[in-house]
């Protein structure tokens, strides 16, 4: 069997248990409305401030749902060693690394498309529902993409993280600190403190909210691109040393 029909054909058994397991469902389903009644909520309650803006307004519930979207990546592997079909999985699939792949594929595919759509329609329904002119509006475009990919690099930590637990309850806990630690404890490290809090998919999901409406003082001095794209390596660096460990561990 070639590696591109393995790939494939993980991908599929994936894909099978992804949408068989409650847990994961659920979650994914919860990801996708947070963000939604988000935006309701402040447009109905008239809770923003005047110097808000639309998409940060908009997407207010947008961290606790990418939270949820760790959740899910965590879920999605330590759930197969709590139950012990991970058994099942190996022995379809021999091959370790092509069965993380395709896990980080998915989780990452699926919570990126789930987001952008999301938080998209989240925005038009801010933008429809807030008073005319008295939010900056900007162009979300952008951003909304940026806020997609963040979501996906969350999932693929938690994915990471699960690989490294093994236990629902632990990864859950353990992917929710390692997301809100940096921002809390960045702080504490002086000149460092641009970095260190940049280093959470948190982090650059609340910057990426206010590049096309606010001024460039107020979205962190990293600025969110640059600190998209290091949690993206960060998120790499620990997938990898995840699936070193995978593989050293059931050799």
């Amino acid at each position: 069997m070639t590696t591109l029909t393995l790939g494939s054909q993980a991908l599929s058994y994936e894909w099978i248990k992804f949408r068989s397991v409650r847990s994961t469902v659920w979650t994914t389903a919860a990801t996708a409305v947070l963000p939604l009644l988000g935006a309701v909520f402040v447009a109905a309650t008239g809770s923003l401030q005047p110097d808000d803006t639309v998409l940060g307004g908009s997407l207010t519930l947008s961290v606790v749902a990418q939270m949820l979207a760790a959740v899910v990546g965590a879920l999605v592997v330590s759930g197969e060693y709590s139950s012990g079909t991970i058994r099942t999985t190996f022995a379809a699939v021999p091959r370790r690394s092509t069965v993380f792949a395709a896990k980080a594929t998915l989780v990452a595919a699926v919570m990126y498309a789930l987001a952008l759509l999301s938080c998209s329609a989240a925005y038009l329904v801010g933008d429809a529902m807030l008073p005319e002119g008295r939010y900056a509006q900007g162009d979300p475009l952008p951003a909304l993409f940026g806020i997609a990919a963040s979501f996906a690099v969350a999932a693929v930590l938690g994915l990471a993280v699960g690989t490294l637990v093994r236990h629902s309850a632990g990864a859950v806990t353990t992917v929710i600190g390692v997301l809100l630690l940096p921002s809390l404890f960045g702080p504490l490290f002086g000149n460092a403190e641009r970095w260190i809090a940049g280093l959470s998919p948190t982090a650059a999901l609340e910057k990426l909210t206010q590049t096309s409406d606010a001024t460039a003082d107020t979205v962190g001095s990293l600025g969110p691109w640059p600190s998209l794209l290091l949690v993206a390596a960060c998120t790499t660096a620990l997938a990898l040393a995840a699936l070193v460990l995978l593989r050293r561990r059931d050799a």
